[in-house]
Formats: structure tokens, C-alpha cells, sequence
């Protein structure tokens, strides 16, 4: 018995992350069914893994934008700045385009909340009110409040100073950031032990209409990213070449896109992406400098997870919302998607960016994260499948259109 025990742990433990994860989603669901009293006890480990990740998530916003800006490297190819251009407008029209889906099939989140601790701004002047007096935070302060505004602007400006420091200062706020990213690749690594007690506590408390919820989310989600890949990076691919854009499409999407949905990791489809960009016959000095950096910066589909969920949240909890506000979310979210981290599931770190817009407590945009864990095994999939099949897109287009034009 003790070895079978021993054999099935170690099956357990060399599955990938995603297979782990489901298997706690079933197991949650599993238990909340059979005893309501001891899915409740395990509440206690999604708790755990909640507030690991409100501890690390300030810390590695800091340190991968310090390490981001510091290590820029400038005088690149010119035409690298269009498919610049296009890599930001479709991170900005995805957020765009969760909103308004949003706002056609709003959604509501389960949420562990006192609604006398809120204080949900009146409009847009005091939205701007409130992001600028978050900016202008201490900066430890704002570290230990979890303010991400405020993170973000000082991580900007030491950013921007380090740039001009020595190259061994520069590597050692490189080797920082890898540092940050182990520690947040740890406490993931516990997500289906986490997951396993959010789910099983959620259904005993909530019954289990709110599997029905998550999928109603993850349905959301999911027609977002069609809709981008689908309709708005083809307007955006015709702006360039002229022509019937959806064969260079498609290509994409099942050279790059497919793969990427495996594995969860733009950085890792890198190497596909290069390969096809090769096949294509592109300008190797172009997309060599353009798909890594749009690793970094194109991200529509991370875009779309913090507008969608931080929305949710924002209707959970009565928050009303006007034209303009809607317009600055779109523009935090994309700039929170540019910062997203290359783990599976960084862009939900930067949900609490989003929320603080609203007055939401980190504690609450926490539970949303949480929430984004759960859908998280089909979302981060099909979340990097856009992001990286977009960066290959895009590079394609305009060395096609330069190569017609020469």
C-alpha cells in the first residue's frame, strides 16, 4: 500500500502545473459534495494561498518595472516602431472591447466583503483624484498598503534613473527581478492546493450554482480573445498590408497560437515564433528585437483578463460607472497588461492596479485573483495563445508591407 501510495505521489508530482490544477478543481468539487463541513475546513488552505500572493504581488510589480526600464536597450531598427504601435492599440482595443462586453453581459464575483468599507468614487474627477494622490504615495507606504499606482510611478522613476547607473548595477536589478519571479513561480506552484480549498470552501458556502458563475466568466473571456484574434487584429493587420489579412491569420494562429496554448508562456514560444517568422521570410534584424519584445508588451489577451475580472468585481460590489472612467480603465488595464510578469497567471497579479482605481481593498481584489486561479487552467491558455500569436502577427504585417513597398 505504501508504495502504490508513493508511486501515485510522485505521478502527482511530475504532471505539469495545469493537470495539477485541474485535479484540485475536481477534487474541491469532489469534497464540497460529499461533506460541506470539512470543504469548509479546507477554506483554510485557499486562504493561505491568497494571502501568499497579496504579499509577493508588490513586491514583483517593483522589481520587474525597475528592471524592465532599466535594462532597455535604445537605438533600435526604425521599422521596429509601427509594430510597436500595433502591439499597443491592440492591447488598448482589447481592454476596449472587454469593456464594452462587459458592460452588454456584466458579471458578478462571489466575494467575501463588508460593503461599509468601500467607498466607490462618484466619477471620473475623483477616479483622477485618487490615482493622483496614489502616485504621489511614499513609496514604502505604498508597498506595504499594496497601493500599485503608487508602486508602479516609483518603479518607473528608479527605473528611469537606473538607466544611467553601471552595467553591474543593472545586472544586479536583472538578477532581482529573476529573483521576484522564482518566488511568485513558488507560491503559483501551491495553486492547486489552493484552489482545491477556494473551490470546495466557495460551493459549501454558495452552493453549486457558482460553477455555473465561473463558467459564465470564462465564457466572457474566451469570446473576448476570439473576438480580438477574429475581427480586431485583422482590421489591424489590413491597416498595413491591404489585402485579405485573415491566411496570414490563421497561419498564425496554428503555427504559434496552438503552441502557445500548451505552454502557457510567451517567453517560451519565443523560439516557435521565431521559426515561423523565418519560414515567412521576414527580416531577421526586424523580428529578431520584435518578438521578444512583444513577450513583454503585447498583451490583448492579458489586457482583456484584468478589465473583465477588475469589471466583475466592480459590479459585485455596486460600483457604478461612466463613459470616462470606463475610457482610464481601458488604459490602466493596458499598461497593467504591458507589466504583466512572463509566470503563468501574471496578469491576474495586476488586478489590484485596476481595482484601486474603484476604492477597492487589496483584500477584495485579492479575491478576485483568486477567482482568476480558478478558470485559470482554459483562460491563461487561451489568454497566451493570443498574446503570443499576436507577436508574430504583427512582425509578419509590417515587414510584408515594407517588403511590398521596397
Amino acid at each position: 500500500m505504501n508504495k502504490k501510495e508513493s508511486g501515485l505521489a510522485r505521478r502527482l508530482m511530475t504532471m505539469s502545473l495545469v493537470q495539477q490544477i485541474v485535479i484540485g478543481l475536481i477534487a474541491g468539487i469532489i469534497l464540497a459534495g460529499v461533506s460541506r463541513d470539512a470543504a469548509l475546513a479546507v477554506g483554510l488552505l485557499g486562504e493561505l494561498f491568497v494571502n501568499a500572493l497579496k504579499a509577493v504581488a508588490p513586491l514583483l510589480v517593483l522589481v520587474l518595472v525597475i528592471s524592465s526600464i532599466a535594462n532597455h536597450q535604445q537605438g533600435q531598427k526604425s521599422n521596429i516602431k509601427p509594430i510597436i504601435m500595433l502591439y499597443l492599440l491592440s492591447t488598448f482595443f482589447a481592454a476596449v472591447i472587454a469593456v464594452t462586453f462587459s458592460h452588454l453581459i456584466p458579471q458578478t464575483l462571489i466575494l467575501s466583503v463588508e460593503k461599509s468599507t468601500i467607498t466607490p468614487p462618484s466619477g471620473i474627477t475623483e477616479v483622477l483624484r485618487g490615482l493622483l494622490m496614489s502616485m504621489v504615495a511614499n513609496p514604502i507606504t505604498a508597498l506595504m498598503n499594496a497601493n500599485y499606482i503608487g508602486i508602479l510611478v516609483w518603479a518607473i522613476g528608479l527605473g528611469l534613473a537606473f538607466r544611467h547607473s553601471r552595467d553591474s548595477t543593472r545586472a544586479f536589478l536583472n538578477d532581482a527581478s529573476d529573483a521576484a519571479t522564482w518566488l511568485v513561480r513558488c507560491v503559483i506552484r501551491c495553486a492547486p492546493i489552493g484552489i482545491f480549498g477556494l473551490v470546495a470552501s466557495v460551493l459549501a458556502s454558495s452552493g453549486f450554482g457558482a460553477l455555473w458563475q465561473y463558467a459564465h466568466l470564462l465564457a466572457l473571456l474566451l469570446g473576448c480573445m476570439i473576438f480580438m484574434a477574429l475581427v480586431i487584429n485583422p482590421l489591424l493587420v489590413f491597416s498595413k498590408i491591404r489585402r485579405n489579412p485573415y491566411p496570414l491569420v490563421f497561419t498564425c494562429l496554428r503555427e504559434s497560437g496552438v503552441t502557445a496554448f500548451f505552454t502557457r508562456s510567451s517567453a517560451a514560444n519565443i523560439p516557435v515564433n521565431m521559426a515561423l517568422a523565418k519560414r515567412l521570410g521576414l527580416d531577421e534584424d526586424t523580428y529578431s528585437v520584435s518578438i521578444p519584445l512583444g513577450a513583454t508588451i503585447s498583451m490583448a489577451g492579458a489586457s482583456i483578463t484584468i478589465t473583465v475580472l477588475t469589471l466583475a468585481a466592480v459590479n459585485t460590489l455596486g460600483i457604478a460607472i461612466d463613459v470616462p472612467t470606463a475610457i482610464l480603465l481601458s488604459l490602466v488595464a493596458s499598461l497593467c497588461a504591458c507589466g504583466a510578469s512572463g509566470v503563468a497567471g501574471g496578469s491576474l497579479l495586476l488586478i489590484p492596479v485596476a481595482c484601486n482605481m474603484f476604492g477597492i481593498p487589496n483584500d477584495v481584489a485579492m479575491q478576485v485573483v483568486a477567482v482568476g486561479f480558478v478558470i485559470g487552467v482554459l483562460q491563461d491558455s487561451a489568454e497566451t495563445a493570443l498574446n503570443s500569436s499576436t507577436d508574430i502577427l504583427f512582425t509578419a504585417a509590417v515587414c510584408q508591407a515594407d517588403a511590398e513597398r521596397a
